[in-house]
């Protein structure tokens, strides 16, 4: 749906809000194509706060489970800790299908041994592969 390329070295969770932010879905026949996914499917990397009030911002539903110690710190504020977020394991499991898309554009070992010193030309070869 979307891709976004970036420094090796660059955290994952700070670059959660531009890929949605280029995310386009054409529709069937006339009409702007849709910038809004339905769900985000995302591991325990993405559970930040300001990852969940983004999501919920744009009114996209997620599933992220929550990390250990976030949820010990929330349940030791007691009622004053907050609810738990929603979190559905059976929906969580359709994840397997992205990471298998993900790992099939690994095995190709043009894309992640890339030199070039444009991120154009290595999202170029990302998003040409098969």
């Amino acid at each position: 749906m979307s891709i976004v390329v970036n420094a090796g070295q660059r955290g994952d969770s700070p670059q959660f809000e531009p890929v949605p932010e280029k995310v386009r879905v054409p529709r069937i026949g006339p009409g702007r194509p849709r910038v809004r996914p339905d769900r985000v499917r995302a591991d325990k990397a993405y559970a930040s706060r300001k990852n969940r009030a983004y999501l919920r911002r744009r009114g996209i539903r997620c599933t992220i489970p929550d990390k250990a110690d976030q949820a010990r710190n929330r349940q030791k504020h007691g009622s004053h800790g907050g609810r738990p977020s929603l979190f559905d394991p059976a929906d969580y499991r359709e994840r397997h299908a992205v990471e298998c898309g993900l790992n099939r554009r690994k095995r190709h070992r043009a894309a992640p041994t890339r030199y070039d010193k444009f991120s154009v030309r290595y999202e170029a070869t990302v998003l040409s592969q098969p």
